[in-house]
């Protein structure tokens, strides 16, 4: 006779909590969310009959603190590899492989207009830099270009600093990461050769945003805007400016945890809790639209 064995949350609340002490970019919040964790726990608040449940209940209170959208307890409904980090890479590998390597439409408008959209993901640079590269050196001729971030959710800021320097002219300081490891800071410049051809820094640039544009999708928006280099046309974006790692703590759960946070050269701060606000606000399904309107105006004028 088979009996099914209860599932357990304890070992998976231990985890998260001893996860979360040593790694939070926000040592302070760390503790709170640990303790909160561990009452919860004690309360029987995390009684339940499976996994996706746990998943659920215990990111609605990792984030009842300070809102911080990367801070997770992910269900996955395949095994989780046991490799810190694994499980997030091998389901961005399957939409990497869908979506042309993130650069699924590339289409010339009328007036010259290119629109260039990168979705789902800024894939790892070591995949993406081919079909980037392909995609923005086809743009580059046209005589504006309209990137559209609608549908990202994020990525490798690598990535965001690649895609940056076939919008720019000169090498430029992007971003700064402030890492709990090490209490370290470290720069994100634009790179001063890229394969291809550039659509470079003066020609009209839009980016179109929504409030799914998140994460690494936000910080190429927000490091453009604050430049002065795009118009950002659409929505106000998700809010989220820490990047993340994540540590299976159950073969179908993964917490992931941020461990740094943005700091803009430009703000001095960052998106966090706050989205990307566009310059030119309006809903995201007629941002195309506005974007294209706005761009053939300029280049009338």
């Amino acid at each position: 006779m088979t009996t099914l064995t209860q599932f357990q949350p304890a070992p998976v609340i231990d985890e998260t909590t001893r996860l979360l002490i040593e790694h939070y970019i926000f040592p302070e919040i760390s503790e709170q969310l640990a303790g909160l964790l561990q009452r919860r726990l004690a309360e029987g608040a995390y009684d339940v009959d499976g996994a996706e449940d746990l998943a659920r209940l215990v990111t609605a209170d990792l984030q009842s603190v300070n809102g911080d959208r990367h801070l997770r307890l992910k269900y996955h409904a395949d095994p989780v590899p046991a490799e810190q980090g694994a499980a997030t890479l091998a389901a961005m590998r399957r939409d990497f492989d869908t979506s042309l390597g993130g650069a699924p439409r590339v289409e010339l408008l009328s007036g010259g207009v290119a629109v260039v959209e990168l979705a789902p993901a800024l894939f790892p640079l070591e995949w993406a830099a081919e079909p980037l590269s392909a995609a923005l050196t086809l743009a580059s001729r046209s005589r504006a270009l309209i990137v559209d971030l609608r549908a990202n959710l994020g990525g490798d800021p690598d990535t965001v600093a690649f895609v940056c320097s076939y919008l720019l002219d000169e090498r430029t300081h992007l971003n700064t990461m402030y890492w709990r490891d090490g209490k370290r800071h470290e720069q994100s410049w634009s790179l001063p050769h890229v394969p291809g051809t550039c659509f470079g820094g003066s020609k009209p640039l839009y980016v179109l945003s929504s409030g799914r544009t998140f994460s690494g999708a936000e910080e190429l928006t927000y490091d453009l805007q604050q430049l002065g280099r795009a118009v950002v046309v659409g929505e106000r974006t998700g809010g989220g400016a820490h990047p993340r790692e994540g540590w299976t703590v159950h073969p179908h759960l993964e917490a992931t945890i941020p461990v740094g946070r943005a700091i803009n050269p430009v703000s001095g701060t960052n998106w966090e809790g706050t989205g990307v606000q566009p310059d030119i606000p309006c809903a995201a399904a007629d941002s195309l639209d506005r974007a294209h309107a706005l761009a053939l105006t300029r280049l009338a004028g």
